[in-house]
């Protein structure tokens, strides 16, 4: 729902630019060193979303007949339209939690050493934060013990770390400790850091090679690509470090919908707030809210989700609180 701020749009028109698919473009370069360095890998590779970029994860980290582990409600699983199977011929492998987090005691209960009869347990999928779960949190021991279990078992990692600034936000961290863990990391510019347009896959520099060449298969090498990240660059310099204020906005909004009989807020790690509804569905409710001026995903029957971001400011959060509490106790404008 963010649109570029006026100076981002005069980063992209100023941005130096240059031929990406064949010699470089200098711009999106410099965003693809620095991002690296930022999540303590050797290489990264720009892409038009993280839903190709985590694909492209997949098919460097998995091979056809083999599968990879991942939390039922990730995004992988839900919102990526089953390409693990279509583009690379990898099962995927889900594990139920009550809250997002994925432990090493619960993955490595499922994972398979292949023989005759089982398939292979190629790669770990963890999703920091995790979208569904309002935007949960794994931490760094829980993350670290993944690694761990991945490196005992012979297996990759990958992190879908879209929102992975907010979890390094939320747990005092800087990038690098989270995402150093990850054989890959995938990092979402369009999120909490307000771009038009783009992703980063970060790993290993062999790896990211033929990351360049299957991206070039699945139609995402981009010509002139440092118009888009420019945006980028400027929101790391100008946006990163503002992602708390949406986390102390989630968390009033939390507290003003807190004790009331029509909705229970889900307590917010970061800057996703899940409503549970007690008196009416979820699409009925959204629509009156919209109604109201309030416009909120519909995430379960009963569920919503409300998002803190750089396009609202701390009024219009309160009032937006205020107007679903008044909507849902008198189910009228």
């Amino acid at each position: 729902m963010t649109v570029p701020h006026k100076d981002m749009r005069t980063a992209i028109a100023n941005a130096e630019v240059g031929d990406d698919v064949l010699d470089g473009d200098p711009t999106t370069k410099r965003l693809e060193d620095r991002v690296a360095r930022l999540l303590g890998h050797e290489a990264g590779l720009y892409f038009p979303s993280g839903t190709q970029a985590n694909q492209v994860a997949i098919g460097l980290l998995a091979g056809p007949g083999s599968e990879i582990v991942v939390e039922d409600q990730s995004h992988i699983v839900h919102y990526e339209q089953a390409g693990a199977a279509t583009l690379w011929g990898v099962q995927v492998r889900t594990v139920s939690t009550a809250d997002g987090v994925l432990t090493a005691d619960r993955i490595g209960s499922v994972i398979r050493n292949g023989g005759t009869l089982l398939p292979q347990t190629a790669a770990i999928v963890i999703e920091n934060t995790h979208s569904y779960h309002g935007g949960r949190v794994t931490n760094l021991e829980v993350l670290r013990e993944v690694r761990d279990l991945a490196d005992q078992r012979g297996i990759a990692l990958h992190i879908d770390g879209a929102r992975l600034w907010n979890a390094a936000v939320a747990l005092g961290q800087p990038l690098d400790a989270l995402g150093r863990l990850g054989t890959t990391v995938m990092v979402s510019f369009t999120k909490g850091l307000g771009c038009p347009v783009g992703a980063l896959l970060a790993g290993p520099q062999a790896l990211i090679e033929r990351g360049v060449r299957m991206r070039q298969r699945l139609g995402g090498a981009m010509r002139q690509s440092g118009v888009l990240t420019a945006a980028c660059l400027y929101a790391l310099d100008h946006n990163l470090g503002r992602l708390g204020e949406d986390h102390d906005r989630a968390r009033m909004f939390a507290e003003v919908l807190a004790d009331r009989k029509e909705v229970t807020p889900v307590v917010p790690d970061t800057n996703i707030v899940m409503l549970d509804l007690h008196t009416r569905t979820a699409s009925a409710a959204a629509h009156l809210l919209e109604q109201a001026g309030v416009k909120l995903s519909v995430y379960g029957p009963r569920r919503l989700r409300a998002v803190m971001h750089l396009g609202v400011v701390e009024d219009q959060v309160r009032h937006a609180a205020e107007t679903i509490a008044r909507v849902l106790r008198e189910g009228e404008m």
